[in-house]
């Protein structure tokens, strides 16, 4: 446990504003390894590319044993602190969600994306809905003994598209982001976010270090980093252009 905590404080320490951690998601050891090799300071897994390495659909449809036996593998693989994604906490009540928590954390997880969406429906869940999750996830890591990450994500900006994210959206991700916060988050995270503006006014409305997703209409990284961000995720992208390169070899190889 020693060495799991160790790696926890480590990877708090990487988020800095204005000096962000770059991510690149993995999605199995593999991967993990690969990613580390390439200088990486932490390892984190994406939902929607680990459940499609395994055959999946995202959303929770991968078994969280699966999940987790995978997060344990990775862990195994590299000298690097691991975030898992744990969704929404492969369920709705507090209870739940600080069971999936702990078992993560067994697993030799460090921190932990956990998500304001209602997994399988539509929407987000209530505010005070989601603190009372957020107090479960939150509790449930000062019970471990490990300080690990708890990444607070809000879907306000992954609902709407790009060109409506206005400061009506903000306000609303602001609120989140304050009462995440007070409920025991480490971390904010708001993908789909990529207005200059709104990442910088995001980033000075909250204590919280503000994770950004590397997607094509957000800004590169050194404007992120003057922005405030402290946190770039990558998410699916790595997965997706595997994908394509694998897909575009193999029909060369077949047709050729």
């Amino acid at each position: 446990m020693t060495d799991q905590i160790e790696r926890a404080r480590t990877f708090h320490s990487l988020h800095v504003k204005g000096n962000p951690v770059v991510l690149y998601n993995a999605w199995d050891p593999g991967s993990a390894k690969i990613v580390e090799k390439a200088g990486a300071k932490a390892i984190a897994t994406g939902s929607w590319p680990v459940a499609a390495a395994f055959g999946y659909a995202d959303g929770e449809k991968i078994p969280l044993e699966l999940g987790l036996d995978n997060i344990k593998r990775i862990v195994a693989a590299v000298d690097l602190p691991v975030t898992m994604d744990l969704e929404g906490g492969y369920g709705v009540e507090p209870e739940v969600v600080a069971q999936t928590v702990t078992r993560a954390l067994r697993a030799g997880a460090i921190g932990f994306n956990f998500e304001d969406q209602i997994v399988g429906g539509t929407g987000l869940h209530d505010i005070a809905v989601q603190v009372k999750r957020v107090e479960a996830a939150a509790a449930a890591v000062k019970a471990s003994g490990i300080p690990a990450f708890l990444n607070a994500r809000t879907d306000v900006f992954l609902k709407a598209k790009p060109d409506a994210h206005d400061r009506a959206l903000l306000d609303q991700a602001i609120e989140r982001a304050h009462a995440y916060e007070q409920a025991g988050a480490s971390g904010f995270f708001a993908p789909g976010l990529g207005d200059e503006g709104l990442i910088e006014a995001l980033c000075k409305a909250t204590t919280l270090p503000v994770n950004i997703i590397a997607l094509a209409h957000v800004p590169p990284r050194p404007r992120l980093a003057e922005l405030g961000v402290a946190r770039i995720s990558h998410g699916p992208v790595p997965y997706r252009l595997m994908a394509e390169w694998l897909e575009a070899k193999a029909r060369q190889a077949i047709s050729g």
